[in-house]
């Protein structure tokens, strides 16, 4: 099924020469019926490929969508609309960004899939070191899997400067324990944005992801 039209990809287009407060008013019509509607169907057909496989999966696509509008607060560009769209989809959806998922970013540059801990507190980053620490082999074993290395290459994420002691030895035999984030990207073309096997694409990413998220998600949820 297609689910979107070149007219997603238009008003971005668009949106990107003109982006203003005025104009987007005066296009608002046209966002809901291009870009807002479409990707509420898709994501809504998505969610429901999901909870085949996972019922634990209870989300809307409403509990999904990210804002178009951008946080002005601490930027210098004030231009006030994002020119993607994008989406939660995990248990918490986008309330609670610490538990795994998916996170899909439609640009007018390419189809951005993204999966693992992106958003870790304190106490979920020291939950999910020690595991690591205790079972080194664990998260390797996950990250060398084909499918996942084809689709998504390996973690990614920022690292700590400084260590706490009771890692520091063990982080120089595992690097992993060095990150404070630990997510994994894949950058497809933007033509798949509009192509009839989407929603089949996205699941086999999402089932290449399944296995680091369900990881994550053992620890994290505790």
């Amino acid at each position: 099924m297609k689910y979107f039209t070149e007219s997603f990809v238009t008003f971005f287009e668009d949106l990107a020469n003109n982006n203003q407060k005025e104009w987007f008013h005066t296009n608002k019509k046209r966002y809901e019926s291009d870009v807002k509607k479409p990707f509420e169907i898709f994501l809504s057909d998505l969610i429901a490929e999901i909870q085949k496989e996972d019922p634990r999966i209870s989300i809307s696509p409403k509990d999904c969508v990210l804002r178009i509008n951008r946080d002005l607060r601490f930027s210098k560009d004030k231009t006030p609309y994002n020119l993607h769209y994008s989406a939660v989809v995990s248990r918490a959806g986008r309330k609670d960004k610490s538990v795994p998922g998916l996170f899909l970013r439609f640009t007018l540059e390419e189809m951005g899939i993204m999966g693992g801990a992106y958003v870790l507190d304190k106490d979920q980053l020291h939950r999910l070191r020690l595991d690591i620490k205790k079972n080194p082999n664990t998260l390797e074993a996950l990250i060398q899997e084909e499918d996942f290395k084809a689709k998504f290459g390996t973690i990614q994420g920022e690292e700590s400067k400084r260590m706490p002691a009771e890692f520091q030895e063990a982080s120089e035999q595992n690097p992993l324990l060095l990150k404070k984030q630990f997510y994994f990207v894949s950058k497809r073309e933007p033509a798949l944005i509009t192509s009839e096997n989407l929603l089949q694409e996205l699941m086999s990413y999402w089932h290449a992801a399944r296995p680091l998220n369900e990881y994550f998600t053992s620890i994290i949820l505790k």
